[in-house]
Formats: structure tokens, C-alpha cells, sequence
């Protein structure tokens, strides 16, 4: 699922800003569903950035999603990204396959709060391990 790559510094700053934008998106909306999209994509394009920091490319397979929630867990040592981005992936398939999933404002309020906390834990590590690499602010 993964392979040996060496980002360069713009490349990882690109994924990194990427991601940061979905999830000012996300903040900024008052659509429910656009909301848990942006946030859903976000933390996705956040797992890329870390794999990217890391030296790992995803390739695009079914399953690659999982795969890359499983990497920003383990990345970031917090298991409850797992479980929930996990759950937010298969809203997110039931919405595109299953005929739709309705997200309330209160849980898109919520996802927007847990992924606010990732970011958060996600700086942390990037500072603390690439500051000297990465011009992240």
C-alpha cells in the first residue's frame, strides 16, 4: 500500500496546506454535510502530509483510506483516530454507495471539534520532529 519516497520540502508543504484548507472549509461552513466532507477530507489529506514527512507515498488501492487513518494513529499515537475517522469513512461510503447519510449539525459540530484536536496534536508532532525541515507556520 505503501512505497520509499523522498518528498521534497515544497511537496510536503503543499499536502500540509492542502489539508489545512479543507478543514478552514469545514470551520467555515454552516451545511452540515459539507462540513463533515471537508472535515473528512482534510484529515485524509493530513495522514498523506505525515506519510509524505515520513518518506512513504500511498498508492491509490481500495482500501488506501484505512490505511492512511491507520498511519496518522499510529503516527500520532491515538487510537481514537482510528475509530472515528473509520466511522467517518463509512458515512462517508454509505453516503456515495448506500443512498445517502444524513449528518446532523450537532455531529458535524463534533467533527469539527475531534478534527481540531488532531490538527492540534498533528503541529505539535511536526514542530517537534521537522521544524528545521518544514517552514509550517
Amino acid at each position: 500500500m505503501f512505497e520509499k519516497f523522498q518528498f521534497s520540502e515544497n511537496q510536503i508543504q503543499q499536502y500540509y496546506k492542502s489539508a489545512l484548507r479543507d478543514f478552514k472549509i469545514a470551520r467555515s461552513s454552516d451545511v452540515p454535510e459539507v462540513i463533515f466532507r471537508f472535515c473528512y477530507d482534510s484529515l485524509i489529506k493530513l495522514a498523506i502530509s505525515f506519510c509524505a514527512v515520513n518518506g512513504l507515498r500511498v498508492k491509490a488501492r481500495q482500501g488506501h483510506h484505512w490505511e492512511l487513518i491507520q498511519k496518522l494513529a499510529d503516527y500520532l499515537k491515538d487510537k481514537e483516530i482510528e475509530i472515528l475517522v473509520n466511522e467517518m469513512r463509512g458515512k462517508k461510503n454509505w453516503d456515495l454507495y448506500g443512498g445517502g447519510a444524513i449528518i446532523s449539525e450537532k455531529e458535524a459540530r463534533e467533527y469539527v471539534v475531534f478534527a481540531k484536536s488532531i490538527f492540534k496534536k498533528a503541529e505539535d508532532y511536526l514542530h517537534k520532529r521537522f521544524s528545521k525541515q518544514l517552514k509550517l507556520s
